[in-house]
């Protein structure tokens, strides 16, 4: 029983400092690339000599790749750049999950936390997307919304470099119905 009690907490303890880690990444990141030497940290150069991302947009040109596989950011996009570090982290969290979840003499009851928390991983990716793909279909350039278990932020590219009061109540309505979440719990901001 004390072990499955164990169990129980590393999984959640996992769960709460994977998230931690993603929000602290994406509050303390910047929307700036930071750059050593010329070059900007993230960038990558293949043994050709040629920049990564032309390397890839030459293949998708080609229709060598798909052009959605293709990951092209150069450190410059930060909506891309926040994307692939919050399925990064959702990534390693479900490996996490998925590997209590899988040891050797896990109670049935760890096993089942790790299914739900994988599940609630899996809503917020959903959501999420959801939240982004209406957001700009309202006419803003770009969008980014990351969720936790009480609280949303939502992060809104506009042509002006910022929002109106007008924009913020059209985003948070947006987020609240498809969340649920009360609005005192929604954050919005513009990207400069």
């Amino acid at each position: 029983m004390k072990r499955n009690w164990k169990q129980g907490v590393l999984v959640a303890t996992m769960l709460v400092l994977v998230g931690a880690a993603a929000f602290l990444n994406w509050k303390y990141s910047g929307n700036t690339p930071q750059q050593t030497g010329g070059k900007i940290l993230g960038e990558s150069t293949l043994v050709s000599g040629a920049d990564s991302s032309a390397a890839a947009a030459a293949a998708t040109a080609s229709g060598a790749v798909d052009e959605e596989a293709v990951y092209t950011d150069t450190g410059s996009d930060y909506f891309a750049s926040a994307r692939l570090t919050r399925q990064q982290a959702r990534d390693n969290a479900i490996g996490l999950l998925e590997q209590a979840a899988a040891e050797d003499g896990a109670a049935q009851s760890v096993a089942n936390e790790a299914s739900e928390g994988i599940q609630v991983l899996a809503s917020y990716t959903m959501k999420e997307a959801q939240i982004e793909n209406l957001v700009t279909a309202k006419g803003y350039a770009d969008c980014v919304a990351f969720m936790g278990d009480d609280s949303v932020s939502v992060v809104v590219s506009t042509d002006s470099g910022e929002l109106t009061d007008q924009d913020v109540a059209k985003i948070k309505d947006i987020t609240v119905s498809e969340t649920g979440y009360p609005a005192s719990t929604v954050k919005i901001m513009a990207a400069n």
